[in-house]
């Protein structure tokens, strides 16, 4: 089979496609021809091995794993003998950050409990994007943020693949929402469903004397003494992304300031859950959250769709398209999924 692979740490030029053997599945794995990964900054991470201590985890000199890709969407085309809920032909997608990647090539084995049955109403690019996105937004806003009907949550950095899932489930639990954006980026925000877009190029949320209960920061770009300032009492911050400075200074302060005062500073931990999928899956079969995708590459195309995604521009979901014709495309990525945000409600 055709894989990109790395033998290095470093920018996207390192990867390479190359032909590989299929793996075959173990007992509990389904072996699954993929049809379409996507992009997460965990790829660009993990590729530049940034923050560097992420090597105790992937590979001290080397990368363990050589495969990158989280989000998977495909057929299975075969079954261990110990799989039982999937059989040869059904359209599945799943998570497999457990397995450190893997899903940028032709064939990825992966223990059935990662994957769920893909949602009828999409297309393979369309349910790739869900996974790492959807889960981590149903999580921080459910589990960290324990979200109420009525309350008032803001979203940071709103327009990104986390973001536009997060604005969308936050409507849907019942909350009123804020999305923070670019000037760009504001109907995209409205057509999600948010209540009020704050354009952070000319505001400064922080400074404007508004109370939430619940800020969920994908790109945190303030210190967390600023986020907390902007929090309802009892309110909840949570972190999803954010410079490996943010992130430090998270794990550093953010117990001693939750102890300090009346709020809760956490930082999200990426735990891709089957049951949180079928929870989307059952939202996204109803029309109630729509993925949306920015831009889809060809496999060949994955270094181009790594330094899209890392330059910070993107607009939902970055797709890469795994397909026998696209495996030796050159033609230029499409771009501009928009429409379906409108088209799903």
């Amino acid at each position: 089979m055709k894989a990109m692979l790395r033998h290095t740490y470093g920018s996207p030029d390192v990867l390479g496609m190359a032909h590989i053997d299929t793996p075959t599945p173990r007992a509990d794995e389904v072996l699954i021809q993929v049809r379409a990964a996507s992009v997460n900054a965990a790829d660009w991470r993990m590729l530049r091995a940034d923050p560097f201590l992420a090597r105790l985890d992937v590979g001290l000199l080397t990368p363990r794993n050589k495969i990158l890709g989280f989000d998977v969407a495909g057929r299975v085309d075969a079954v261990g003998e110990a799989v039982s809920r999937f059989k040869p032909g059904d359209a599945v997608f799943g998570n497999l950050f457990e397995l450190r990647g893997g899903a940028f090539a032709e064939y990825v084995a992966a223990p059935e409990r990662l994957l769920v049955h893909k949602p009828s109403n999409l297309s393979f690019e369309q349910a790739a994007a869900v996974p790492m996105a959807g889960v981590t937004a149903l999580r921080g806003l459910r589990r960290y943020g324990q979200l109420e009907p009525g309350r008032r949550v803001l979203i940071n950095g709103a327009s990104g693949g986390v973001g536009t899932f997060a604005v969308q489930l936050a409507k849907a639990f019942g909350a009123e929402v804020t999305a923070v954006v670019s000037r760009r980026n504001i109907d995209q925000a409205r057509a999600l469903g948010a209540d009020q877009v704050v354009d952070y190029t000319s505001t400064d949320f922080t400074q404007s004397g508004e109370r939430y209960d619940l800020i969920l920061a994908v790109n945190g770009y303030q210190p967390i003494a600023a986020y907390q300032r902007a929090l309802r009492p009892g309110g909840h911050y949570v972190m999803a992304g954010g410079s490996s400075a943010q992130l430090l200074q998270a794990l550093l302060l953010g117990p001693w300031l939750s102890r300090k005062g009346d709020t809760t500073i956490a930082v999200l931990e990426t735990k891709p859950g089957r049951d949180d999928l079928e929870f989307l899956k059952e939202r996204l079969e109803a029309g109630t959250v729509v993925p949306v995708v920015d831009r889809t590459y060809s496999l060949c195309q994955l270094p181009d769709a790594i330094r899209y995604l890392e330059a910070g521009h993107a607009r939902g979901k970055v797709v890469v398209s795994v397909s026998a014709d696209g495996l030796e495309s050159a033609d230029p990525v499409s771009e501009g999924v928009q429409g379906r945000v409108a088209l799903g409600r």
